[in-house]
């Protein structure tokens, strides 16, 4: 019989790691960005924004951010209270992006505020590969290796299957923004995602870090495509948020605007390291080749910028 765990997650795509490994059970608590798969739904929140978000525009949390992470100060806050209750035995959390999760310093004093400490597991993924790799850390933490075994392999085989699927049709010129107002281009992975889906992010950042750009390098590059994916929000929050691209000089002229190809999408599927970059992947392709590649996902998972906005506009 496997052992059972005490976790606890610190980051979204660490909870998508459990619970895909089968350790929903076992994952005593959660960060109040979690929210898939449903089985996390009522799980004590341990880790809470020390920003309103909600209530920001995406030039506030950028200057918000910026303020807070040069005066030293996180963007998040851990509820040691919480954790010392629940005394976990294993503990998920990242050391790559400190606006996604509680970076090392948060941590190391949660640590330091717990009786006895538990079995840690870092994630610092730049590419698929690494995603799978931290997928294999877990499970050898959990005792869960022939779960991850599977999972990492159909992942890999549905990966294939896209890019067979895509491998003899035209490659467009895609631009991911994972931020706007400043805008972001893409980074880490999901160039990767692209790159399988069958397009050429032209902007992207492969396995580095997104970096600020200008809307003069958008222009420059004329994307065929653009997909925009808000970090942290689902399509419909990422559709309020999406306008400051129409606003600006030269958006009506690109040829992705031209052509109808505007898409806002669930950022789930390409922010968070886990199992569903695979499903991100095919989002795309679907996106970029839609006579060749269905979508059989969530319907809620993309919207048609352009549709989208003139049915708002409409209604009001």
């Amino acid at each position: 019989m496997k052992p059972e765990h005490r976790i606890v997650s610190l980051l979204p795509s660490a909870t998508e790691i459990a619970c895909a490994l089968g350790l929903g059970e076992q994952l005593l608590a959660i960060t109040h960005c979690c929210d898939y798969p449903p089985e996390i739904e009522g799980k004590p929140r341990v880790v809470h924004s020390a920003l309103p978000v909600e209530e920001m525009t995406c030039n506030e949390i950028d200057v918000a951010v910026s303020a807070r992470l040069k005066a030293g100060e996180s963007l998040y806050y851990v509820d040691e209270q919480l954790l010392r209750e629940l005394a976990p035995t294993l503990l998920l959390t990242q050391d790559l992006c400190q606006v996604c999760a509680p970076a090392g310093n948060e941590v190391s004093r949660a640590l330091a505020a717990l009786p006895e400490k538990p079995k840690v597991v870092w994630m610092s993924p730049h590419s698929i590969a690494d995603i799978q790799s931290d997928i294999a850390a877990v499970a050898q933490a959990a005792g869960r290796e022939r779960e991850a075994e599977r999972l990492i392999i159909q992942m890999s085989a549905r990966l294939a299957h896209v890019a067979e699927s895509v491998m003899d049709l035209p490659r467009p010129r895609v631009f991911c923004a994972e931020w706007v107002d400043p805008l972001f281009c893409s980074g880490h992975w999901v160039p990767e995602q692209v790159e399988i889906a069958g397009g050429v992010d032209v902007l992207g950042h492969k396995w580095k870090d997104s970096v600020r750009i200008t809307w003069n390098q958008v222009l420059e590059t004329q994307p065929e495509v653009i997909i925009f994916m808000a970090c942290g929000y689902n399509c419909d929050e990422a559709m309020r948020r999406a306008s400051w691209l129409a606003e600006q000089p030269g958006f009506h002229d690109l040829p992705a605007v031209q052509q109808n190809r505007v898409y806002v999408v669930d950022a789930g599927y390409f922010s968070r390291p886990g199992p569903r970059v695979v499903d991100g992947a095919e989002l795309v392709a679907h996106l970029l080749h839609p006579e060749s590649c269905a979508w059989l996902g969530a319907s809620e998972a993309f919207a048609d910028f352009r549709s989208e906005t003139s049915r708002v506009a409409s209604s009001n």
